[in-house]
C-alpha cells in the first residue's frame, strides 16, 4: 500500500487502549461535524461527510456516536462547536517533512502545543508552503483485497479516470487528482462497492530513507503529534524498512 503516513499505520498495529480509542473516537467525532457543516447532513448528498462517516464505522465508532456528531453540526444544537481547519508544516528530528492537518476551536493553542512538541524533540516548525511543494494533494480511495484482482483493480482505474494503483495482500490504494475524485470515487463504487476509505492526502514526491535508531526517533515524534488531541492527520516523506515499523509497533 501507499503509506501516506507511517505512523497512521502503526497506531493501528499497535492496537487501541480504552483511551486511545476514545481519544480516535473525538477526533473522528470533529471530522464527522466539520464534514455536516459544511454541506448536507446527508451523507448520500455530501462526500465529505460520507467519507467520515465510513471512516468512523471502520474505526467501530458506536452509531449513536456518529448520530449525535451530526445532530450536533445542524444549527441551533446546544452542543454545537466551531472547529477550524489548520495546516502546519516542518521537519522532524531526522530531516524528514512533515504536514499536520488539524481541527480545532482554539487556533493559538494547538500552535502554542505543536510548536512545544517539534522544539523540545528535535523537529523544526516552518511557516506555511515551507514543505508544501515536496508533496502533492490527491485522492485516495482505498477498497479491501477481495473485491478485485491487482489487473481488474487496474484495469477499471483507468476507465474511472485514476492516475494510479498499488495493491497488495492487505488491499488496492487508487489515487487520482483532486479534480477527479468525485468521478473516480463514484465510478469504483458502482463497480466495486463502497470504499473502506476515500479522502484527499497529501503525498511525498521524494521520500527521505531513515532507518534503526532515527527511524525509532521519528515514529515517536510522530506518535506524540497524532496524541494531540487537535490533530487529525500527519503526513510524511519518510522512508521507513517495515522491519523498523514493526519493531516500533512492538514496543
Amino acid at each position: 500500500m501507499s503509506g501516506h503516513s507511517h505512523a497512521k499505520n502503526v497506531m493501528h498495529q499497535k492496537g487501541k487502549t480504552e483511551a486511545k480509542r476514545a481519544k480516535i473516537f473525538s477526533k473522528l467525532a470533529r471530522e464527522i461535524v466539520v464534514a455536516a457543516k459544511q454541506g448536507m447532513p446527508d451523507p448520500a448528498h455530501n462526500p465529505r461527510l460520507r467519507a467520515a462517516i465510513q471512516e468512523a464505522r471502520k474505526n467501530n465508532m458506536p452509531r449513536d456516536r456518529i448520530e449525535r456528531a451530526i445532530k450536533s453540526a445542524q444549527p441551533g444544537s446546544d452542543d454545537g462547536v466551531n472547529y477550524e481547519e489548520v495546516r502546519y508544516e516542518g521537519y522532524a528530528p531526522g530531516g524528514c517533512a512533515l504536514i499536520v492537518e488539524a481541527l480545532t476551536d482554539n487556533r493559538n493553542r494547538t500552535a502554542a502545543e505543536l510548536r512545544t512538541i517539534f522544539s523540545k524533540n528535535g523537529g523544526t516548525m516552518g511557516e506555511s508552503g515551507s514543505v508544501a511543494f515536496m508533496f502533492t494533494r490527491v485522492g485516495e480511495i482505498v477498497f479491501a483485497a477481495d473485491k478485485a484482482s491487482a489487473d481488474g483493480m487496474l484495469e477499471a482505474v483507468i476507465e474511472a479516470g485514476g492516475d494510479n494503483v498499488e495493491s497488495d495482500a492487505e488491499g488496492h490504494a487508487v489515487t487520482c487528482s483532486v479534480e477527479d475524485f468525485g468521478a473516480v470515487r463514484t465510478a469504483l463504487e458502482e463497480k466495486f462497492g463502497e470504499a473502506e476509505s476515500a479522502k484527499l492526502i497529501w503525498t511525498a514526491n521524494t521520500k527521505t530513507p531513515l532507518t534503526g535508531d532515527a527511524a525509532q526517533t521519528f515514529l515517536k515524534f510522530v506518535d506524540m503529534l497524532e496524541d494531540n488531541d487537535d490533530v487529525q492527520n500527519v503526513f510524511d516523506n519518510a522512508d521507513i524498512p517495515d522491519a523498523d515499523i514493526e519493531s516500533f509497533a512492538s514496543n
